[in-house]
Parts: structure tokens; sequence; C-alpha cells
């Protein structure tokens, strides 16, 4: 049952953008090491591989919390629940400006993600609590673009506030903003009932054991490594040590990926539903994002062309939206809820697995400082996506001898 103030539009509109707000500002988080990787390995003194497991414990807190806190969300509501978890992202920010031990900020690293588990999921809630739920799918694209902003603003302005300002100085602006929004979002945020408890053992189990969920997921999972892995956190660091790009300009590319992604939700959307295809859509994603890795590596690309790329690239990264709807149709509609916060949750752990990985590598091959290295960790993000591909194609031609097989009968 929706709140009696969904009937006020403005109320309506308030609470959507302090819970988009949320979600920009998880982002920003997101991102932030990204551009404060040197700062934080000197403070530290920790290798690459340390800080692989640094920026990709992120994911474990967001993808493993995605059940508990969508439970909580629907026993409790939005109002305790959401300020509780921006609270922790707070929190989780402050060993890196007081800590002198390492293991304070991989723990605080985990605090973020388990916050910032809260932020797509919030916004579900709200959308569904106080608009018409034929809005929902374009209250949710709105959402994800003031998201997606929060993630380009997490690149170079940030980069230059921390050239400007300094380390310790950006962090504690962060750490406010962060206590203003949880404080202002706990006042404006109404309260609602607590609803019945529902057994849900039984459904996680459900969708855990459907084979095409969980195959898909794993195959879009695969698929993350532009966004969550180059992105995120290592993209800065490659153009700068291998195409030689100052800190600023560096910080400022990678950012291109999430302005394509703010445009890729409507126009993939549109080009599936046209092509009655949301696979064979996937599958062209992975294509083109799998070639604009591969022209990266192996060419020294102009400025302006790599501007191109990364945006081309952000419009295919929006194939998640695709994989998680598509996924949904696997299952009675009864679990589709269920079955979209499962599919979210491990499509999100393969950030943990991409930063690891690649952060493993390049400390094997030498570190930040040996461009090989780098080459050789982002190399991973292209071979992957070619086998999310394949997977993808292997559902797409089955699906379509299934289809083939039932039109006949």
């Amino acid at each position: 049952m929706k709140l009696s103030i969904s009937n006020s539009r403005m109320i309506s509109w308030i609470l959507w953008v302090f819970a988009s707000l949320f979600y920009a500002y998880q982002y920003i988080l997101r991102v932030m090491p990204n551009i404060m990787l040197d700062d934080i390995m000197q403070k530290f003194n920790i290798s690459t591989a340390a800080f692989g497991q640094f920026s990709g414990i992120y994911y474990i807190g967001y993808s493993l919390m995605h059940l508990p806190i969508g439970i909580l969300l629907d026993r409790y509501g939005p109002k305790k629940v959401i300020p509780s978890c921006i609270l922790l992202t707070v929190v989780g920010l402050m060993p890196l400006i007081m800590a002198d031990y390492w293991v304070y900020p991989i723990l605080g690293r985990l605090l973020i993600g388990i916050g910032s588990s809260a932020a797509i999921l919030g916004v579900f809630k709200i959308i569904r609590m106080t608009f018409d739920e034929k809005l929902f799918p374009r209250m949710l694209s709105l959402s994800v673009t003031i998201g997606l902003i929060g993630a380009i603003y997490g690149g170079g302005p940030v980069s230059y506030m921390r050239d400007t300002l300094g380390y310790d100085i950006v962090l504690k602006l962060l750490a406010l903003m962060g206590l203003i929004l949880a404080i202002v979002t706990y006042w404006i945020v109404p309260s609602v009932k607590k609803r019945s408890e529902e057994t849900v053992i039984s459904n996680v189990m459900e969708v855990l054991s459907n084979k095409k969920v969980v195959l898909s997921c794993i195959f879009a999972g695969l698929m993350v490594g532009p966004l969550e892995g180059f992105a995120d956190v290592w993209g800065t660091v490659f153009l700068n040590r291998l195409y030689k790009f100052d800190g600023t300009l560096a910080a400022s590319l990678p950012s291109m990926i999430f302005i394509g992604m703010c445009f890729g939700s409507p126009i993939l959307s549109f080009i599936a539903d046209k092509a009655k295809s949301y696979l064979g859509t996937i599958i062209v994603s992975g294509i083109i994002m799998a070639s604009g890795f591969f022209l990266i590596l192996t060419q020294m690309l102009s400025i302006t062309f790599i501007s191109f790329n990364f945006v081309l690239i952000g419009v295919c990264c929006a194939y998640q939206i695709l994989a998680i709807y598509k996924i949904s149709t696997f299952v009675r509609e009864e679990v589709v809820g269920l079955t979209t916060a499962v599919a979210n949750m491990i499509i999100m752990i393969f950030g943990y697995i991409f930063h690891a990985i690649i952060g493993l590598i390049i400390n094997s091959l030498g570190g930040t400082d040996k461009p090989d290295a780098l080459f050789y960790g982002i190399s991973i993000i292209p071979i992957a996506l070619f086998v999310g591909t394949i997977g993808f194609s292997i559902l797409f031609i089955l699906e379509r001898k299934t289809n083939k097989i039932f039109n006949l009968k």
C-alpha cells in the first residue's frame, strides 16, 4: 500500500530527490580511490595489491548486504534504514583521515560498501512508495542519471579539489556532506508501519537454484569491468602511466564512461524494445566494449578518440539494466523483486573480483610505476568481456531454439 503522502506531488519529489542524492553520494565515495590512489598508498605505505583489496572490498559489503537491506527496508521503511546507512558511509571515511594502521581503512571501506547498498534499494523503495507504478521506469532512469553525475564529479572536480585543498580536507568535506544528508533524510522521510514477516528463505533458494538466473548473473558480472574495474579505480593511473596524461586529465577521462552510461539506459532500452531482443542488445554491447578496450590497449589513441571511445563504452555499460530485466523474466512474478536484488548482488560482487585480480597482477609485475604491469592488469577486462559475451550468445541461441520449437508446436 502506498503512503498517504503519495498524493502530494511536492513531497513525493522531495523524497525522491534526497534518495537520488544518496545514490549520487555513494557513487562519489565509490570512485574516490581512483582519485586518491597515490595519497592513500603513500600515507599507509601499501602495495598495489593491498590497494586493489581496499578498492574491491567495497563490493563485498555492497553485494552481501543487498538482501538484508532489502528485507529491512520492507519491514521498517526507509526513514530508519536510509539515514543509518548514510551514517555508515560517513563512519567508513573516518579511518582514511584519522587512522595510522591499514586495517582500519579496510574496515572503513567495507562499511562504505555496506551503507551504499541502501542507495539503489532505497531509490526503488521511495519510488514505489510515492509514485504511480507506471512512472517507476522513468523515475528510476532519472535517479541513475543523478547517481552517475555523482560518479562524474568523483573524477576531475574532486581531483582538482584534492590538488587545491589537500587530501584530508576533501575527505572531511565528503564526511560533512554525508552527515548533513543523513540528518535531512531522517527529518523528511515519513515513518511507515512494519509489514508482516514473510518467509524469504524458500524464495531465495528458488531464485538461486534457477540455472538461467545464476548463469546470466555470472555472465553479466564478467562484463562489469569497464565500469567497476577501470572507471572506478584503475583508469586514472592507467592513463597517467601509459598515456602520460597529467593528473587532472587522467582523472577526468574515465568519467566519460559514466557520462556515456547516463545516456545508455534509455538508448539501449529503446534499441532492445525495437529489436525485440534484450540478449542480442547485450551481446552487441559486449562486443563494442571489448573492442574499445582492445584499441585502448594496443593503440596510442588521441584524447578526442579516447573520449569518444569512453562515451561509447559507457553507453554499452547500461547493458546491466537490460541484463537484470531479462533475468527477472526467468522467474515467476512473485519473486521478481527478490530476483532483481539477487542479480544485482551477484553482478556487483564481480567488482571486488576485478579490483583484486587487477591489483594482484599489477603488483606481481612491479607496481603502478611499470606501464607493462598496468597493461597486463587492465587486459583482464576485455578478456572477461569476451567470455561474458560468449555466455550470453549461448543463452541467445538456446532461447531462439526453444522459441522455434514452441512455435512449431
